[in-house]
């Protein structure tokens, strides 16, 4: 890291290069609100944060940036209207240019967040390629301390075939439902010899839970390809059921009470039969 005199910073200062944000701290003109929040607090952008600069995606993004402070940091009344805080001595290779690593951000996310929050960040990083799903079980197993079973758990379900962060919104409350265990994209044949792929399947159980969306069913065709393979896997046995992203993310409850009674049902006709 380079280091410059009072004369050099002052004078960036009066040009305008830089910003000062507190007693001896300065950032770069320009910088964006999140990074020029986290210094002014002395810190740097962790979890939900973190995943953002690092391309994932998630359930929303947080209204104040989560920001990790060192644990000896006190954080006034003031400073917690514009940041998220969290406590941390972060070691030297935790941090990427104000940013928590992406491990360490996987670490915290898995480690602190609830399930809907935490398994749309893992998912997405999976599917870009940021880590494997053994690096990520991997990881979880390497921490020690509080959360670490909640990051095992996390580790264990996440998969890459989720398709965006409303599939994983959905495949973390399915994972909460007692006696449903879904996978994403199960393949399964049809009698004529062709393969279908819902978004969630538990086999055991015979249920299909799909996640729709107006840019699925963009056109009539689109629809009525729907349509055929939502009574194909009717006419197969299946319990299938739909939400919209609006009932993911703001209706959880709904969704619970639909998939406890999804078991309910799958459950009877595997009595009956």
């Amino acid at each position: 890291m380079r280091r410059f005199g009072r004369t050099a910073v002052e004078r960036a200062h009066r040009s305008g290069a830089i910003e000062r944000v507190g007693r001896g701290r300065y950032v770069i003109a320009g910088m964006s609100d999140v990074r020029r929040r986290a210094a002014v607090v002395q810190g740097v952008l962790s979890m939900r944060s973190a995943a953002q600069v690092h391309g994932w995606a998630q359930k929303a993004v947080p209204r104040l940036p989560d920001v990790t402070v060192a644990r000896t940091r006190h954080i006034s009344a003031a400073e917690r209207e514009i940041v998220v805080p969290h406590w941390s001595d972060l070691r030297h290779h935790d941090v990427d240019d104000g940013v928590t690593s992406k491990r360490r951000t996987l670490v915290d996310c898995m480690r602190m967040l609830p399930l809907e929050e935490s398994l749309p960040i893992v998912e997405s990083a999976l599917r870009c390629g940021d880590v494997s799903s053994r690096g990520l079980r991997e990881i979880a197993e390497e921490m020690r301390g509080r959360g670490r079973a909640r990051a095992r758990g996390v580790a264990a379900m996440a998969s890459k075939d989720t398709a965006n962060a409303y599939e994983s919104v959905l495949h973390a409350l399915a994972a909460t439902v007692p006696g449903l265990n879904v996978r994403p994209q199960v393949r399964i044949r049809l009698p004529d010899g062709r393969t279908v792929r819902p978004d969630f399947v538990d086999l055991e159980a015979g249920i299909v839970i799909e996640a729709e969306s107006f840019a699925w069913h963009g056109d009539s065709s689109a629809l009525t390809r729907d349509c055929e393979r939502y009574n194909l896997l009717v006419t197969l046995g299946f319990v299938v059921v739909r939400f919209s992203w609006p009932q993911v993310m703001f209706r959880p409850a709904y969704v619970l009470e639909v998939l406890a009674a999804a078991v309910t049902r799958a459950r009877a006709a595997a009595h009956v039969v």
